[in-house]
């Protein structure tokens, strides 16, 4: 479970209670955080009743739902609905994952309840503001870098050296590990995160890649890497089964190797 947490100076209020739909004898109750930056109001939490008989399986297909056919002005964030664009990463029954991954049928206990990704500032709605954590990974340069003349063709990699990139190139930047991590919470603006950590990772062990010392040292400061305490979160959270933490660590030991 991740600790959540309201945007400064806000107080959460009870929201509106929507009509269940006409005829629905199977529902599924929804409490989904609302706010809007434009009308000058506290958060609240809005409940709405979703006919599982006339709807998707999925969390996403529950809000889609609700935006179609009773609240069109619910904001979220949403595309290709495969979890393989990260779009729809926010906090659901306390846990950050993906909205369309997240069986409506998973949550056991109650209503379905929806927040934006924790500590992270809010534009609307259960969409958080990324232009921090996007900067972040740019920071990281996560493109192959080198110094030798291009080939006529490809970068050849050997089939070894290529598993070595297998659990990392898979992250699709949905910030769920990073907005799980109480480091990234409190020193979000200083230090990386895991998100851009296990991308840096990835660069740093391509074999293809010449750039290994500046990619070293773009990362030697006291926030940008070493505010990973090892808590764990960010595995915990991963939709796609990734370990963040591992790669922070492999990380460090390559620090430590360079000054032996």
């Amino acid at each position: 479970m991740v600790e959540l947490t309201l945007p400064k100076n806000s107080k959460m209020t009870e929201g509106k209670v929507w009509p269940k739909p006409a005829g629905a004898t199977n529902l599924r109750e929804f409490r989904i955080y609302r706010w809007n930056p434009d009308d000058g109001a506290n958060p609240r939490i809005d409940t709405f009743y979703v006919d599982v008989d006339d709807c998707g399986p999925m969390v996403l297909d529950g809000l889609i739902y609700i935006k179609n056919r009773i609240d069109p002005t619910l904001a979220f964030r949403r595309s290709c609905r495969e979890g393989i664009c990260g779009s729809c990463a926010m906090n659901i029954d306390g846990t950050n994952t993906l909205a369309c991954t997240k069986g409506m049928a998973d949550v056991t206990a109650g209503a379905v309840k929806i927040y934006p990704l924790p500590h992270m500032s809010v534009v609307k709605d259960i969409i958080p503001d990324l232009t921090n954590f996007y900067a972040q990974h740019r920071s990281i340069e996560p493109w192959l870098k080198t110094t030798t003349p291009a080939p006529q063709t490809e970068w050849l990699q050997s089939h070894a050296d290529r598993e070595k990139l297998d659990g990392l190139y898979e992250c699709i930047l949905c910030a769920c590990c990073s907005t799980s991590c109480p480091s990234y919470w409190w020193n979000g603006d200083r230090y990386l995160g895991p998100a851009a950590l296990l991308q840096a990772y990835r660069w740093l062990i391509d074999s293809r890649d010449e750039a290994t010392g500046d990619r070293l040292d773009n990362l030697e400061d006291p926030f940008r890497l070493y505010r990973c305490h090892t808590i764990m979160n960010c595995a915990k959270a991963c939709p796609k089964g990734l370990n963040p933490a591992k790669a922070i660590a492999e990380i460090k030991m390559m620090m430590v190797e360079r000054r032996v």
